[in-house]
């Protein structure tokens, strides 16, 4: 069965072939491509397409092979014309069986994912958004259970407010800043900066936990949550959003000045503007302000046009915001750039 990180969906191909009448292809394509390994979809389509994104225009589900919504490495992708149009298609390479008691064969290797899944896993199971006042009534570090100077994973912590004795699985956050839309100044909600993974030794007040994990040093004061139970699937099938969307780059994971590709950044529309898992957008670079040194009239200034700096898709989305995994880079980018529907 394939890892929940790693499903890939193509819902929208199941009816028929579908044959894009204006998909551009990259000017050095192949006809053909084997797919191995360590590959994406983006990264595979970006060999045919001009704008890989667009693949499920392109993309031929072939009803003959079993599971053809999945591209296992082996599989061989192939550019063919339908009536002068392009088209793709996948041919099964070999499969890597294995035999149970049952003489039962099934694929023991994973099909590959639609984006580099290992750069957003952490992200499509922790909150990273909460309401105002949520953290202030979560249970909280109150001391180092060893006095470490630093405290990480294998230390023991300390942990105030855990009231509920059938949980025994905490996610430790730090309260992040406010998340402030540049244009209307409205809150859309409060970052939760993901820190590690702790299980309680002992309940009481305060109750002993033990980090498991972590990313970074915890500190007296940071927040816990309950681990969710819910089953999030990485499943991605790229579209543009329906409407014309227009929306700014908030925040920037880690807090970086520069954004590149396979960053991670926070964009201000939500669920409420109709953001969904996949919508693709367009950045570009917000254009300066500047002084016209030519013009006679004294400190009259003029803001230069927004330049197209790359491509962002959304991995995850909340009412008022939504996080999304920077595909292209074609020049830097930084927070207030603009977004739009491509």
């Amino acid at each position: 069965m394939a890892n929940k990180f790693l499903g890939l969906v193509f819902a929208a191909l199941l009816a028929a072939p579908a044959i894009a009448a204006d998909v551009a292809l990259n000017p050095d394509h192949p006809d053909r491509y084997v797919v191995v390994k360590g590959d994406t979809l983006w990264d595979i389509s970006e060999r045919f397409l001009r704008d890989p994104w667009l693949w499920p225009e392109v993309w031929y589900v072939n009803p003959q092979i079993e599971n053809p919504h999945l591209i296992y490495p082996g599989d061989i992708i192939t550019l063919v014309y339908i009536d002068g149009k392009p088209q793709l298609r996948v041919q099964r390479g070999p499969q890597t069986v294995k035999l149970s008691p049952q003489i039962r064969e099934e694929r023991i290797d994973r099909p590959i994912p639609t984006i580099p899944i290992d750069a957003i896993k952490q992200f499509l199971t922790q909150p990273l958004v909460v309401e105002a006042g949520e953290m202030e009534r979560a249970p909280y570090v109150v001391q180092s259970a060893d006095e470490h100077l630093v405290t990480g994973a294998g230390d023991r912590i300390y942990v105030r407010s855990v009231t509920d004795a059938t949980q025994a699985r905490y996610t430790v956050y730090h309260p992040g800043d406010a998340l402030i839309d540049p244009d209307t100044r409205e809150v859309l909600g409060y970052q939760a900066i993901y820190l590690g993974d702790a299980t309680v030794q002992k309940y009481g007040d305060p109750a002993t936990l033990y980090l498991e994990r972590t990313t970074r040093e915890v500190a007296i004061g940071d927040r816990l949550k309950p681990v969710s139970q819910d089953e999030i699937h990485a499943s991605f099938l790229p579209h543009p959003p329906a409407d014309d969307v227009q929306g700014r780059i908030i925040a920037v994971h880690d807090g970086v000045t520069q954004v590149g590709r396979y960053q991670i950044i926070v964009l201000n529309l939500g669920t409420r503007e109709g953001m969904e898992t996949g919508h693709v957008l367009r950045i570009s670079k917000a254009g300066e302000e500047i002084f016209d040194s030519v013009t006679p009239t004294p400190k009259d200034t003029v803001k230069l046009p927004n330049e197209d700096a790359g491509l962002v898709m959304v991995f995850r989305t909340f009412d008022k915001v939504s996080y999304g995994l920077v595909m292209e880079a074609t020049r830097p980018i930084h927070v207030l750039d603009h977004v739009a529907t491509p």
